[in-house]
């Protein structure tokens, strides 16, 4: 861990630093170019300055619908130099979707959107120098990130200075990170994960990153044996486990292997570890609160679980209705969390902001979980996806994990759809291994044996792969939408 990298900072300040200290340095490398810390530091510098030139003063907020680059690395470093707030858009928002983000985020400039300044333009100005830096607080906005808007409109979550600098810095501690490490980067930019988990901890570290415009298995397996480190989601490992190139040997430089964004399969992490020797490590966090859990680097890495709480970070199990918090181990309810992580609210929604708040000060995640007897957190799904069927709660993940654990079964994803009868009928979507063969009635016959009656799917449909979203997360208010007619008696073949 490297003393440049303090909690009264910023990842843009840790460059900065670095770039004096040891400018050649590799920053990161594309397959096109080097970019040393002083290089980067000076890209930086002249965004900043070219942001400044269009007026964008400390607490303004910067849209960027940009493709990933050292460029896009630069403007969002720029902006926490400016003290502007960056707002991230997904690359594949349509024009119409990001209309409704720069109405809401009310942006003094707009980058790569139609009409808006192209990201060129910013890092070719020559107009000037920024090195000067503005007068920022750690509680100053550093980001808008909008959340899915899975149910109603999207939600900016509004993150500080400070909880960007805390959570990497808690990280690089954490993973053991040093100026030595080498991160393979294809995640996205968009996103906490590939932003502000990867490159503000590269950062914090003073590590350097091979940089990937996206995931490619054949390019990774290529390039593993060049990184000490990678990060990425569920999706990445089981493509690579579908990789013939994919070895031991390959792995041989690699100390760390992290997973987060989405579930991982506990499967998954065991076929890992056999085939490679790693021990995948699976952490949990979200847009409003950065990073929760992890499971240790030194210690017991747990399939099917985020790992205990991380140093500074309380998280605890709470009755959903009566907020009252639930001491015993094993006890289901809403995860909450408090800690110098957690963001400071939504942008322009006081109501939500206060809603989703305790009067103590913990933050309602909306995804519902238990801890183990050692400590260790395990999320059973959603507080949206729970399922009432007849009067019984049921949790999706529970009948997940015992689907995804039968042979011929590659993952499931379990939802409720409308039923005359029970209100919700539970429904299994199931993807099949390939050469399989599986059947409702043979899959429904084995979980009797594991589940409770109620917990029974009425239904089970096959799938030749589950719709996600760029983070690799299962989409299941597509397939509640999708099989939303299924038990329809005036439909049904569904």
């Amino acid at each position: 861990m490297q003393s440049h990298a303090s909690a009264d900072t910023d990842p843009a300040t840790w460059l900065a630093e670095l770039a004096r200290l040891d400018p050649d340095r590799l920053f990161l490398r594309t397959p096109g170019q080097r970019v040393t810390y002083a290089a980067m530091n000076q890209r930086v510098d002249r965004v900043a300055a070219a942001l400044a030139q269009r007026a964008v003063v400390a607490g303004d907020r910067v849209v960027a619908q940009v493709e990933k680059s050292p460029d896009a690395v630069a403007l969002y470093l720029a902006c926490l130099r400016v003290g502007a707030a960056f707002v991230p858009l997904n690359t594949a928002y349509t024009s119409a979707e990001v209309e409704y983000f720069l109405g809401d985020a009310d942006p003094k400039v707009a980058v790569g959107v139609s009409s808006g300044v192209p990201l060129a333009e910013l890092t070719h100005d020559e107009s000037g120098s920024s090195r000067a830096r503005a007068d920022l607080q750690q509680s100053d906005l550093a980001a808008l990130l909008y959340t899915s808007g899975t149910t109603g409109r999207s939600k900016g979550a509004m993150l500080t200075r400070a909880n960007l600098a805390t959570n990497a810095i808690t990280l690089a501690r954490q993973w053991r990170c040093s100026e030595r490490d080498v991160l393979l980067h294809a995640l996205p930019i968009f996103h906490v994960h590939g932003l502000f988990v990867a490159i503000n901890t590269v950062l914090a570290a003073g590590s350097s990153m091979v940089f990937l415009q996206k995931f490619d298995a054949d390019e990774v397996v290529r390039l593993l044996p060049e990184a000490t480190v990678m990060m990425g989601v569920p999706t990445f490992y089981t493509r690579l486990l579908q990789h013939s190139g994919f070895t031991r040997q390959r792995c041989a430089s690699i100390r760390l292997f992290v997973s987060g964004s989405a579930p991982l399969l506990a499967e998954t992490h065991r076929e890992f570890r056999d085939r490679t020797g790693h021990a995948i490590l699976e952490r949990y966090g979200m847009s409003e609160t950065l990073m929760n859990t992890s499971n240790p680097y030194d210690g017991e890495r747990v399939p099917g679980s985020v790992g205990p709480p991380l140093p500074g970070v309380e998280v605890r199990i709470a009755d959903p209705e009566s907020g009252v918090p639930l001491p015993e181990a094993e006890s289901v309810g809403m995860i909450e969390v408090r800690g110098p992580n957690v963001f400071r609210g939504y942008w322009r929604m006081p109501e939500k902001t206060a809603a989703e708040f305790r009067k103590d000060g913990f933050f309602i995640t909306g995804d519902v979980g238990r801890f183990d007897r050692n400590g260790y957190l395990f999320i059973v799904g959603r507080a949206k996806d729970l399922i009432i069927s007849g009067g019984y709660n049921v949790y999706p993940v529970e009948i997940e994990t015992e689907l995804d654990a039968l042979s011929g079964v590659v993952e499931s994803a379990v939802i409720g759809v409308p039923h005359p009868d029970f209100g919700e009928g539970v429904t299994a979507v199931v993807v099949a291994r390939a050469g399989a063969t599986l059947d409702e009635n043979t899959l429904r016959a084995a979980l009797e044996q594991r589940l409770a009656k109620y917990k029974l799917p009425k239904r089970i449909v096959f799938v030749s792969e589950m719709p996600r979203n760029a983070m690799g997360k299962v989409q299941k208010a597509q397939l509640r939408e999708r099989y939303r007619d299924l038990y329809n008696p005036a439909r049904p073949n569904q």
